[in-house]
């Protein structure tokens, strides 16, 4: 069996850790748990290191629990956040929960039949009965307000720039999270709770409830990855358009896959230790043949590759190699029509675009020349246009116009809205036919 906090030490996964985690790990199976606030039917590969801590943890024969806050994502948690959440109810935390789970699924395994099977929970299920009063015998006299004001998180919005403050919704945020801990520890055997770093003060609270509550004898223990960053220490995961997110329909497979291949180098060397499940001999032979030649991209690539194929699917890996090819290599008509409305635009964006009337195309449709040069601004006039075309350099749809005055009619459109007119091996304009 793999030890765990090494695995996790030398992928660059370990930030910190209460005195004797690794002991307990090397004794016996540990159930540990990591929670994610299911604020949306999605996670973003900003939840992955988490993901990845509860995979490695399986691999390493431990068994993993993935703890969906449907409770706390009622609330709000203060660690890291400037303003307070809005508050969701309870069938749109249902339904992220299933969407959840089924990308969780493709990290952890829930079906194996060994003890160490994966399990997902949800805090509603035993906070929803519990009162006001109850909570505040059992849990909120085991904590002092001292205790809960020396936390980080919490001075940092007390004493930051936030106009609103704190609320005492976020500020009881620790404890309900500490109650998850101990709750799970008397139910779910877990002795171990997985996070970010910036969870590290609630983390600590749960093993001080857990040790207030049942006893000094009784050891839960606390483990936290780092919050990954980019090489310039800009936020990891954003983009000018937003999250990446692991739900195709809201971040293509291609997008997905463009955003780890365009990674820099320093940050695809840290990033393929965190984000793949290849063992070290094989990552440190990638980082080699990577700095002999870094123009090939090798660690680029294979990064790509492999979260491609885990997150999404082998096909969908070889659809956004393909929608590449598109753009940036060799590619056919056949492969153009297979993109989805989409993955197309996410292809084209930022390629010039003009909008024409559907009706130009009707019937028996419109000259190339009149569609691409006095319609649209392809060419700046008809003769450079006719010129161009007569040295095989402008392409309709990935193919070669024949003739400048080809006729272009409805049937060449693509998901029957859009042209893709190619003029020499770069420049690319999209026709949007409204």
């Amino acid at each position: 069996m793999k030890n765990f906090v090494e695995e996790l030490r030398w992928r660059g996964m370990l930030a910190q850790m209460m005195p004797g985690t690794e002991e307990l790990l090397q004794k016996e199976m540990v159930t540990a748990y990591l929670g994610t606030d299911p604020t949306a039917d999605s996670l973003h590969i900003g939840h992955l290191c988490g993901i990845m801590m509860l995979r490695h943890l399986q691999r390493c024969g431990h068994k993993p629990i993935i703890l969906v806050g449907g409770a706390t994502g009622m609330i709000g948690d203060p660690s890291g956040k400037s303003q307070e959440r809005n508050l969701l109810n309870d069938e749109t935390l249902r339904h992220n929960q299933e969407c959840i789970k089924a990308q969780v699924a493709k990290f952890l395994d829930f079906e194996s039949k060994e003890p160490n099977a994966a399990e997902m929970v949800n805090n509603y299920d035993w906070m929803k009965d519990f009162t006001f009063l109850d909570f505040a015998r059992e849990v909120g006299k085991h904590i002092t307000v001292n205790y809960m004001m020396a936390k980080e998180s919490v001075q940092q919005r007390l004493n930051g720039t936030a106009r609103d403050g704190l609320s005492f919704t976020e500020f009881t945020y620790q404890l309900l999270q500490g109650y998850d801990f101990l709750y799970l520890y008397k139910n779910k055997g877990v002795k171990l709770q997985l996070g970010g770093n910036d969870q590290w003060g609630n983390m600590t609270t749960g093993t001080e409830l857990i040790r207030r509550t049942l006893g000094n004898e009784v050891e839960t223990f606390a483990l936290t990855c780092p919050l990954i960053t980019k090489s310039d220490g800009k936020k990891f995961g954003k983009t000018e358009s937003g999250n990446i997110w692991l739900d195709p329909k809201r971040t293509t497979p291609y997008r997905f896959y463009q955003f780890w291949l365009n990674v820099s180098d320093d940050d695809a060397e840290r990033y393929i230790k965190i984000f793949t499940s290849l063992e070290k001999d094989v990552i440190d032979a990638l980082v080699e043949e990577h700095k002999q030649d870094p123009g090939r991209r090798v660690l680029q690539k294979r990064l790509a590759e492999e979260v491609t194929v885990l997150v999404h699917s082998r096909e969908a890996l070889d659809m956004a190699i393909e929608a590449s090819n598109i753009l940036f290599g060799k590619s056919t008509k056949e492969a153009l029509q297979q993109l989805d409305e989409q993955t197309l635009l996410d292809v084209f964006d930022g390629v010039p675009q003009f909008r024409i009337q559907r009706s130009l195309l009707a019937g028996e449709g419109i000259k190339a020349v009149e569609l691409m040069a006095v319609e649209t601004q392809c060419f700046p006039s008809k003769g450079e246009m006719r010129k161009m075309v007569q040295g095989g350099g402008v392409s309709l749809n990935k193919e070669k116009l024949a003739q400048f005055d080809q006729a272009v009619t409805e049937a060449d459109l693509i998901d029957g809205k859009y042209l893709l007119v190619q003029k020499g091996k770069k420049n690319y304009y999209l026709l949007i036919a409204e």
